[in-house]
Order: C-alpha cells, then structure tokens, then sequence
C-alpha cells in the first residue's frame, strides 16, 4: 500500500494540526484520503474514476466536500505560509483558469471576493453575475511563494478587486504589480501600511509615474508561480460549480508544490 501515498508522513505531521476534529467515529486513514485528493486534482479525474486502492470514491469525495466547505484546504495554505513566508518584496497579479463546459458562472458580490483568507466571500449585498471566466489573484512572497488568493468574476478589472487582499497583505517593504494594478486609491492604502508601491504607471495618465525597474524585474516570479500551479489539471481548468470548492482545489496545489 505504500505506493499509493502522494504525501510523505513527514507532510502529514506539518497538516494534522489544520485538520478539523474528528467527532463520533474515527475518520478513515487520513494519510490515505489526502493522497488520493492530491491524485484527483492533480489529474483533474473524477471521483468516480479514483484507483480502488484507495477506497470508495465516496468516501474521498465526501471528506473533499465536506473540508471545502468549511474552508480547511485554504486554512492549510494559509497557515502554513502564515509560518514561513518570507514578505520582504511581495507581489500581486491575476491569471485565468479556463472553465469547462460543465462549469456553472462564478456569482461574486459587487465590492468583493473569494477570498483564501476565510475561504468565504466578502463584500456587499449588491449580486453580480461573473459569466464563464474566472479571474484567480494571488499575492506571493519574495521567493515566489503563495500567501493569499482571492477570486473574482474574469470580466472585473485588476485594480478594482485588489481591494479584497488590501487589508490582510503581509508586512512588507516593496509590492510589485503590474500596470493593471495602477490606482491612486491604492497606492496610498499600500503607503499608509508603509509598503513601497513598485507598478508602473497606466499609458493614459498625463503624469509619468516612477518606479524603480530594477525591483520590477523579480514579478516574473509570479509568473512562474501560476504556471507551476497550473501544472495541476484541476487548477488550469475549472472543473467545479461551487467556488469555494474551486478555491480549495488552488489552495490544496500551492500547499503540496510550495509549503510541504
């Protein structure tokens, strides 16, 4: 059976103090379950098409659902990064997952987001319809690390929802973005936390805005964070209608290829 674990046991000492008490009856080996969602989404399978190795698929599908909704993939990731981040140059871009055709739209709230934080949207009363695309944000460490998503209908500009991260952005002494990202109102929320804003100004602007290019470089790191992450089959391509289950599947990939 030990061919069957994606995760090392060493691994699972790092994730049994984020797991949710067992109530009751014991859960199903642990070690077991996680191994076979890390093999569901890393293969982008369904659930019904897991090895027999490792049990009924119900059962696998049942502790996937059941820690999605709770947000406790998400507060692995966060948890873990929350340790051993290093923030010192932070920085904040987007990509987009392609959705399949079983995908329902992402209905977000106008004024917020998906966020990894509580793995639970947060803005107004006001709903908003995303259609089929989605956008993934994320805000990485100074090695190209995840440390926060958050998840937004595609149509929504860059800017706009980096307003959801603002408040929960690590201690740090530089953020780089791209021109996407260009907002007065940002810029000084990120001077008031004492974070050096390093994102070159938008082409319509009539006044040029400085910024140190040098520092800019580092963003491909980004770059190479999302592609990395979207080696994940689940994770390029957006299989699920629940966002919140969606938000899991991201968390889960940067948990496993960045923080075990």
């Amino acid at each position: 059976m030990s061919n069957i674990y994606w995760l090392a046991e060493g691994q699972m000492v790092r994730l049994r103090p984020y797991f949710p008490k067992s109530h009751g009856v014991p859960r199903v080996d642990d070690r077991r379950v996680l191994s076979e969602i890390v093999f569901i989404n890393r293969n982008g399978l369904r659930w019904c098409d897991a090895p027999k190795e490792y049990g009924p698929h119900k059962t696998l599908y049942n502790r996937w659902k059941r820690w999605s909704d709770r947000g406790g993939f998400a507060r692995i990731m966060v948890g873990l990064a929350a340790v051993a981040h290093d923030s010192k140059t932070i920085s904040i871009d987007a990509t987009y997952p392609r959705a399949h055709r079983m995908a329902s739209s992402i209905r977000v709230k106008r004024g917020g987001a998906w966020t990894s934080d509580r793995a639970e949207f947060a803005g107004s009363n006001t709903p908003k319809t995303g259609g089929m695309n989605t956008k993934l944000h994320a805000v990485i460490d100074t090695i190209g690390r995840p440390i926060r998503f958050f998840m937004t209908a595609g149509q929504v500009s860059d800017y706009t929802r980096a307003r959801a991260p603002v408040s929960s952005l690590p201690e740090a002494d530089w953020l780089l973005g791209d021109r996407g990202h260009d907002a007065n109102w940002f810029r000084e929320a990120l001077v008031d936390m004492g974070i050096t804003p390093c994102i070159p100004g938008r082409k319509s602007r009539d006044k040029i805005i400085k910024y140190d290019k040098r520092c800019y470089k580092r963003r491909n790191r980004i770059e190479t964070m999302f592609g990395r992450l979207k080696d994940w089959r689940r994770v390029t391509t957006r299989y699920d209608r629940c966002p919140k289950v969606f938000l899991s599947a991201i968390a889960l990939a940067a948990t496993v290829i960045f923080w075990l």
